[in-house]
C-alpha cells in the first residue's frame, strides 16, 4: 500500500491507564517508526515498542493484509506492569522482550519473577513467566486486548477511530467491524475469566520454585460469510525463491549483515495472482506493501547472486501491467510519481522500471536464467525498448513525461544501460536491432558528454538535469552514482558508461568528497547545495541503495580508495541499526563518537536496502558470471579491505556457488556448477 508521507509527530508518549490506548497523533501526521521493532513476514507484520506492551499508540499493533488486527496487548502481573529490561529482534519475523516483576512478596531487593515475551509477525505470542523464588507463588495475570480493525492507511493518517467492543469467543475475545471484517484472539491455556467489556483475559497461575508457565496467544481474522484462512508468508513455504546463503570472514559484521539482509528479503516476499511461483518483493514496511514497482526490480537485480528465481518472478508480475494499447505509452510500465528533491519535479518510477526491465532480464541471463523463462519474458523487454525509442526527443535525450519534463542525468544513465544490455539480449536471442541500439547508445554518450558536463576550476561535474529550455542544473547529488552503474556484459566485462575516463575520475573524487560522503554513506544532495536537508528523501538523507550503487560502480571503475571509504562508512552505520538497514537515514556529518541518526518515517525493513546489503558483500568478491558461456570471472576489491571473506550458498547457473577471497585479495571458487569454467579474471 503506497502512502503519502506527511511530517511525523515528535510528541512524546504518556503513561495511560491499563487497557487504554495512548493518544494518537493528530490527523495527517504520520506516526514515527524509527524507535519501534517491526516483525515482518508479509502479508503480516507486528509493530512493537521495545517494552513489548502494545497500547494502540501510533502504528503499534499486529497487521494482516493491510489491516490492524490487534492494537492493544498489555500485560499485567500481580497487579502491576512488568519492568522492561530488553526488547530486540531475534529474526526478521520475531522479537523478544524481557522484563521482571517486583512484588512485596520478594525476599529481598532482587526480583524473583521474570517474564519473556516472544512475538511473531502474525501476532502469535508466547508469554512465559518464571519463578526464581525458593517457594511457590500464586500469580494473577491479566492481558488487556483491543483493536479498531482499521486499514493501515487510516492508521497512518491518524484517523483509526475508537476501539471496537469485544465479545467473549471460545478461549478468548472477538471483534467485528461494520464492513464485516473480524478478528479473534484465542489463548492457551484458556483464561479463568474473560471480561468482554474491558477486553481483559485473566489467569491465576501457580508457579512452583524454579518453575515456568507459558500463555500462548493466537490471532485469526476473516470476513462475514467467509472462513478465516490465514495467508501463509511466502518465506515460510516452498515458494520461497531465496537460498540459504551465508557470508563469513575476518570481519564478524559480514556474517551478521548478510544474514539480516537475507532474512529481511525473505520477510518482504509477497505472492502475486499467478500462482505459487508468482512472487515479488514489497518495497518496504510499514508504508509500501503495494504492487511491485521500480524498487522491486532494483532489489531483484541486486539480489541476483541469490539466484534468478526472484528476478524472473518479479519481471513476470510487472509484465501484467505493461501498457500494450496504441499511443505513446505502448511498452511502458506503470509506476507512481516520486519526489526528486528540491530542484526537480517528481519523477516517474514507471519510466525507471521500464528502463530497468531489459537490464534485469539481460543480467539474469548472465547469472543463469533458464532459456524457457528468457523466451517468455523477451517480448516484454522488446516492448520496453520500443517505448524508449519512441520517447526520446529530437535532442536525443530522454525527458521525464510531460511537456515540461526535465532531462535527468540518472535517467540518461538508465536509458544508456537499457540500450546496451538490451542490444546484448537481442543479439543473444537472435532478434534484430542489436547494432542499432549500440549505435544509439554511442550517440547518447557523445550527446551526454557535450551537454551534461559542467566545467569549473575544480575539474568539472555532471549536471543533475537539463531543463526543457537547455539550462543545466549544477546541483551535486547522489543520483550521479548511477552514471557508474554501466551493467554486466559477457566474459565478465562491464558495459561502457556515459562518462570517459577523466570524467569518471572526477566523479569518483566528488562521490568521495565531504560534500556527498557523510561518513555514514552518500548524501542525496551535497551538503553545501541550496535546499540541502539531512532528512530530505532526495535532499540530503543517505539512501542505502544509492550508496551501494556508488560503491560497486567505483570498484568496477578502479577507484578503490573512494569505494572503500563509502563501504566502511556504510558497514559501520549498519552496526548502529543492528544490521537491519533502513531505506534511508539522516545525512548528518559523522563525528568522533557519533552514530547515524535515523529518519523517523523510513521503511525498515526495505527491499532495496536489504538487497543492497547483499550486493555490497558480493562486490567484495567481484563475481561476474556468464552462465551462457559457461564461465565466471572474479574481480575482488583490491587490497582485501575487510580481510578474508567467504560467501557460500549463492547461485550461478542454477547451482550452488561459493567463493573465498583471501587476505591478499585473491579470489578462489570453492563450489560451482559442473562444467562452469572457473578462475577467469575480468579485465
Amino acid at each position: 500500500m503506497a502512502l503519502t508521507v506527511p511530517p511525523a509527530s515528535s510528541e512524546p508518549s504518556r503513561a495511560v491507564p491499563f487497557g487504554a490506548a495512548r493518544k494518537a497523533p493528530p490527523p495527517g501526521e504520520l506516526p514515527a517508526v524509527h524507535h519501534l521493532l517491526l516483525c515482518v513476514a508479509l502479508p503480516h507484520f507486528a509493530v512493537s515498542p521495545d517494552d513489548g506492551q502494545l497500547t494502540g499508540e501510533g502504528l503499534e499493533g499486529v497487521y494482516g493484509s493491510g489491516r490492524r488486527l490487534l492494537s492493544r496487548c498489555r500485560l499485567r502481573i500481580a497487579g502491576r506492569e512488568p519492568v522492561p529490561l530488553q526488547g530486540r529482534m531475534v529474526a526478521a519475523d520475531r522479537a523478544r522482550f524481557l522484563a521482571v516483576v517486583r512484588t512485596p512478596a520478594d525476599a529481598g531487593p532482587d526480583p524473583e519473577l521474570s517474564v519473556e515475551r516472544l512475538r511473531d509477525a502474525d501476532g502469535t505470542e508466547r508469554i512465559t513467566l518464571h519463578n526464581s523464588a525458593r517457594r511457590a507463588r500464586r500469580i494473577p495475570v491479566e492481558i488487556a486486548l483491543g483493536t479498531d480493525l482499521a486499514e493501515l492507511a487510516t492508521v497512518a493518517a491518524g484517523r483509526a477511530g475508537p476501539a471496537l467492543p469485544a465479545g467473549v469467543h471460545a478461549t478468548g475475545l472477538r471483534w467485528s467491524a461494520a464492513d464485516g471484517a473480524h478478528a479473534v484472539v484465542s489463548a492457551d491455556p484458556a483464561p479463568g475469566d474473560a471480561l468482554a467489556s474491558a477486553g481483559v483475559l485473566r489467569w491465576d497461575m501457580e508457579l512452583g520454585p524454579g518453575a515456568s508457565r507459558t500463555i500462548e496467544l493466537r490471532i485469526r481474522s476473516g470476513r462475514s460469510g467467509r472462513p478465516a484462512r490465514p495467508a501463509r508468508p511466502v518465506g515460510r513455504t516452498g515458494s520461497d525463491p531465496l537460498p540459504d546463503a551465508a557470508a563469513d570472514g575476518d570481519d564478524p559484521r559480514l556474517r551478521k549483515l548478510f544474514a539480516v539482509c537475507l532474512g529481511d528479503l525473505r520477510a518482504l516476499l509477497l505472492r502475486g495472482p499467478g500462482g505459487p511461483a508468482d512472487v515479488y518483493l514489497a518495497a518496504g514496511v510499514p508504508w509500501r506493501c503495494g504492487p511491485p514497482a521500480a524498487e522491486a526490480l532494483w532489489a531483484a537485480r541486486m539480489a541476483l547472486p541469490l539466484g534468478t528465481r526472484l528476478a524472473a518472478a518479479t519481471l513476470r508480475t510487472l509484465v501484467r501491467g505493461q501498457f500494450r494499447g496504441p499511443g505513446g505509452d505502448f511498452g511502458r510500465l506503470p509506476g507512481p510519481l516520486r519526489d526528486a528533491g528540491p530542484h526537480l519535479p517528481p519523477s516517474c518510477t514507471g519510466v525507471e522500471a521500464t528502463l530497468a526491465f531489459p537490464v534485469v532480464l539481460a543480467e539474469a541471463r548472465r547469472w543463469g536464467l533458464p532459456e524457457q523463462e528468457l523466451a517468455e519474458l523477451l517480448p516484454a523487454a522488446e516492448r520496453c525498448l520500443h517505448w524508449l525509442r519512441a520517447a526520446v526527443g529530437d535532442s536525443g535525450l530522454l525527458a521525464e513525461p510531460g511537456p515540461a519534463g526535465p532531462q535527468r542525468a540518472e535517467t540518461q544513465a538508465h536509458a544508456h544501460r537499457a540500450a546496451l544490455l538490451g542490444a546484448d539480449l537481442l543479439e543473444a536471442c537472435g532478434r534484430p536491432g542489436a547494432d542499432d541500439w549500440r549505435d544509439w547508445a554511442a550517440a547518447l554518450r557523445r550527446r551526454f558528454r557535450e551537454t551534461f558536463w559542467i566545467d569549473d576550476r575544480a575539474g568539472g561535474r555532471p549536471a543533475a538535469a537539463r531543463s526543457p529550455d537547455g539550462r543545466l542544473l549544477p546541483y551535486l547529488n547522489a543520483g550521479a552514482a548511477h552514471l557508474l552503474d554501466t551493467g554486466l556484459l559477457g566474459e565478465g566485462k562491464q558495459a561502457p558508461g556515459l562518462l570517459d575516463a577523466p570524467a569518471t575520475e572526477r566523479l569518483a573524487a566528488l562521490l568521495g568528497g565531504p560534500a556527498l560522503d557523510s561518513g555514514w554513506g552518500l548524501r542525496g544532495l551535497g551538503g553545501k547545495e541550496p535546499g540541502h536537508n539531512p532528512f530530505g528523501h532526495r535532499a540530503g538523507a543517505v539512501r542505502v541503495h544509492e550508496t551501494v550503487v556508488a560503491i560497486a560502480g567505483l570498484a568496477a571503475a578502479g577507484h578503490t580508495k573512494e569505494a572503500v571509504s563509502l563501504l566502511r562508512g556504510l558497514l559501520e552505520a549498519s552496526e548502529a541499526f543492528d544490521h537491519r538497514l533502513p531505506e534511508m537515514y539522516a545525512g548528518e556529518r559523522r563525528s568522533v563518537g557519533g552514530a547515524p541518526v535515523p529518519h523517523p518515517a523510513a521503511c525498515r525493513p526495505a527491499a532495496v536496502a536489504a538487497a543492497a546489503g547483499i550486493h555490497l558483500l558480493t562486490t567484495l568478491a567481484g563475481i561476474r558470471p556468464d552462465a551462457p558461456a559457461g564461465t565466471v570471472a572474479l574481480r575482488p576489491l583490491p587490497g582485501a579491505p575487510l580481510g578474508a571473506v567467504q560467501l557460500t550458498g549463492l547461485r550461478v547457473a542454477g547451482e550452488p556457488f561459493s567463493v573465498r577471497v583471501s587476505r591478499l585479495g585473491l579470489g578462489m571458487v570453492e563450489e560451482a556448477a559442473a562444467g562452469l569454467q572457473l578462475g577467469v579474471r575480468a579485465e
